[in-house]
């Protein structure tokens, strides 16, 4: 990523949760922030989010999801990032996340993994350090 140019990052929900005020929450507070966002909407797949990342160009692809499955869904995200060749890519979590799915999760090389009230400006500082750590 070139340094002159605004973090792009893409919101996705995978599967049949139909919850989307964080997400919503999130795509507001991004662009807020200066980040160039996209939202998929919801009832994705992993496949089609991946392939919105790559299309896009996008930095960092946020998931949520608030049915208990983060595991699952980011480890499809993850596989489908190897199979594009964009295993490089950051992913990060937001939504239901146990504290086991958290460290399942920090274990698969996903970051952020964000339970309800974590802090926006928290949130928008770890889209931050992710993608300046992508740049030095």
């Amino acid at each position: 990523m070139r340094k002159d140019r605004r973090i792009r990052i893409l919101i996705a929900k995978i599967g049949c949760d139909i919850h989307e005020r964080g997400a919503l929450t999130l795509l507001y507070t991004f662009r807020d922030a200066g980040m160039e966002t996209i939202y998929t909407g919801r009832y994705q797949t992993p496949e089609a989010v991946v392939t919105a990342a790559v299309d896009e160009g996008v930095d960092v692809i946020a998931l949520s999801d608030h049915t208990g499955s983060m595991p699952i869904i980011a480890e499809s995200v993850l596989k489908e990032l190897k199979k594009r060749d964009a295993g490089d890519m950051h992913v990060m979590t937001g939504g239901l996340i146990s504290p086991e799915d958290v460290k399942v999760l920090n274990e698969m090389g996903v970051s952020g993994n964000c339970g309800p009230g974590t802090p926006l400006d928290v949130i928008v500082q770890q889209v931050r350090e992710l993608v300046k750590k992508e740049q030095e």
